[in-house]
């Protein structure tokens, strides 16, 4: 098995070992809901890692209530 396998290809047996290793035992119930939730965590990811954020500023440059005045209108 390899270390890190795809989480497109999760099942809900890996998911449950996976939440095992990491302290956090699941019901037998929950394991295809908990697959079911990665998988669709890692396809918006996937599609936000696709994005080009350009000149835009991190977080840290981002100041509530203040407006930029180089801002483009």
């Amino acid at each position: 098995m390899p270390a890190d396998p795809s989480v497109d290809d999760l099942t809900p047996p890996e998911a449950a070992r996976w939440a095992a290793r990491a302290g956090l035992p699941l019901a037998d119930d929950r394991h295809s809901e908990v697959a079911a939730t990665a998988q669709h965590i890692h396809t918006v990811v996937a599609i936000l890692r696709e994005l080009d954020f350009g000149d835009t500023q991190p977080a840290f440059g981002y100041r509530a209530g203040e407006e930029r005045r180089d801002a483009a209108v």
